[in-house]
This record gives structure tokens, C-alpha cells and sequence, in this order.
């Protein structure tokens, strides 16, 4: 009987390897089809809600939010905690809502989705792409503005350049998204709950190119020393030209970044405004 259930094991077991060979292999394929040449030879990167102070001026308030001005067209990576700031803040920065053409929500905490129905009231006329493991009753709210909703599963291309890494993580499910930009790819996350080296790790798999830029929120408030300099190290590893930690990444792990990337650190808060020309 033992030695039944021990060559049943091993039937598993190859049955499982072959099935996640077989399932890379398929989303490769279909990754490497989605991800094509071009490029935005011009991006500007606005972060129009932070709890970090960079423009005082504006209001900060825990969350994220950033504007993403394209060639041809505008999109907005996450809504902040709350409308009436977010709202406030493009105000001050002549950013009119009117003009997104897309919303991209990286998870469901209400920090990255407050100011949602702010700007849906503004202009419903957006096409939102939300992670699939959003609710129901979440989904049903954008349909009740007009707005249409793009439900994220795996690896999408949003535009020709522009992609999501599809929902990654298990407890908390996020999506970030990637832009080919002539000096490399710019990812931008949310919160980074699935872990941000497995994000970068992640982008670099989809597009197969070189990172220039990672900004947003890395989530490593609590995270030790050691643990920040194993994080650094691998983003060096991985090639990561330029760093821009915000929102939930903790002040020692910008100081520490900062020690080791100089130059090619960036200081972001509300207000801040990056050109990738």
C-alpha cells in the first residue's frame, strides 16, 4: 500500500511539472505576441497624490496617484484616498480631468481608489482597468457612471508601448504598468503587495527589455536594513537605472536607496513632475 501511494505521488509530481511547463510556455507565447516594438519617445510622469510633501503648494494625504501624459493620449495610474484632494491637487496643477482617456487602478485598497467617483463625475467618457478580482458591486459602480471597465486577468497591452502585468500576488492581488520608453521601461506601482523585486522581475519577463525607471509605492515601511539592502542589491542586479520610491515605501528605504543610487535617485511626493525624453 506504501508503495502505491508513493508512486501515485510521483505521477503527481511529474503531472504538475509538466502542466507548468506546458502553461509557461503558453503564456510566453501569448505575451510575446501582445508586446511589440514600439516605443514613447516622450513620457511625463505627474503624481498628483502623495503623503509625501514635494510641491508645498499642494495637499498630501496617504495614497498615490499619478498622471501619465503620453504622445497621444493621457492616462491616470491610480485615484488617491479621496476626491475633493485629488480634484484639488489637479487643480493647482492645471491638470484637467476631462482629458484622461484611461484609468488604471493597481489594487482595491481605498487609498488607490478614493477618488475614483470624483473623476468619473468629471468624465465618465474613460475606459478603467481594474484587476478581475475587483467585486461585483465594485464594477457595477463604474457602469453606473458611463464609464467603461476593462477586467485585468493576466499580462495586457493597454496601448501600443503601454502594459499592465496582469494581477500578480495572492492575498492581495495588484497589477502594475510598464512603459516602453527609448531609454527603457518605466513601472510604475501601486503598493507593491505581491512584492516589488517579483514586479520588476516581471516586467523584464513580459517585455524582455532593460528597466530605466521604477516609481510608486514599494511597500517596505516595516522592512529591516537587511532586508532593504537584499532588495537594492537585486535591483541592481536586475538593471534598474533609476529609482523613485513614494507613497508606502518607508523613509529609511529612501535613504538607503538614495546612498546607493546618488544621482540616479529621484525625490517623489505630490507634485512632482518626471520628464523620460
Amino acid at each position: 500500500m506504501k508503495k502505491i501511494i508513493i508512486l501515485l505521488g510521483i505521477i503527481l509530481l511529474v503531472l504538475l511539472i509538466y502542466f507548468y511547463q506546458y502553461s509557461s510556455k503558453e503564456i510566453n507565447e501569448e505575451v510575446i505576441q501582445m508586446v511589440n516594438n514600439v516605443t514613447s519617445p516622450n513620457a511625463t510622469i505627474t503624481i498628483v497624490y502623495d503623503n509625501n510633501e514635494y510641491d508645498k503648494n499642494l495637499k498630501t494625504a496617504w495614497g498615490f496617484s499619478c498622471l501619465v501624459e503620453l504622445e497621444n493620449k493621457n492616462i491616470l495610474f491610480d485615484t488617491g484616498g479621496d476626491s475633493p484632494t485629488l480634484l484639488s491637487n489637479m487643480e493647482k496643477l492645471k491638470i484637467d480631468p476631462k482629458k484622461f482617456d484611461m484609468i488604471v487602478l493597481s489594487h482595491i485598497h481605498g487609498d488607490h481608489t478614493g477618488g475614483l467617483t470624483g473623476v468619473l463625475e468629471i468624465n465618465p467618457d474613460v475606459t478603467v482597468y481594474v484587476p478581475k478580482s475587483f467585486s461585483n458591486s465594485f464594477k457595477d459602480e463604474i457602469k453606473s457612471y458611463g464609464a467603461t471597465f476593462v477586467e485585468v486577468s493576466g499580462p495586457t497591452k493597454i496601448l501600443d508601448g503601454v502594459y499592465t502585468t496582469g494581477e500578480l500576488g495572492t492575498w492581495i492581488k495588484e497589477q502594475s504598468m510598464i512603459i516602453k520608453t527609448d531609454k527603457g521601461l518605466v513601472v510604475i506601482t501601486g503598493c507593491a503587495h505581491p512584492g516589488i523585486v517579483n514586479i520588476v522581475r516581471k516586467a523584464k519577463e513580459i517585455t524582455k527589455e532593460d528597466i530605466y525607471l521604477v516609481t510608486g509605492g514599494f511597500h517596505l515601511g516595516s522592512a529591516s536594513d537587511a532586508d532593504l539592502t537584499q532588495i537594492i542589491n537585486a535591483f541592481r542586479e536586475l538593471g534598474v537605472k533609476k529609482v523613485g520610491p513614494c507613497h508606502c515605501s518607508g523613509d529609511r528605504c529612501r535613504e538607503l536607496f538614495e546612498e546607493e543610487y546618488k544621482d540616479d535617485f529621484i525625490e517623489v511626493g505630490v507634485g512632482k513632475i518626471i520628464k523620460i525624453t
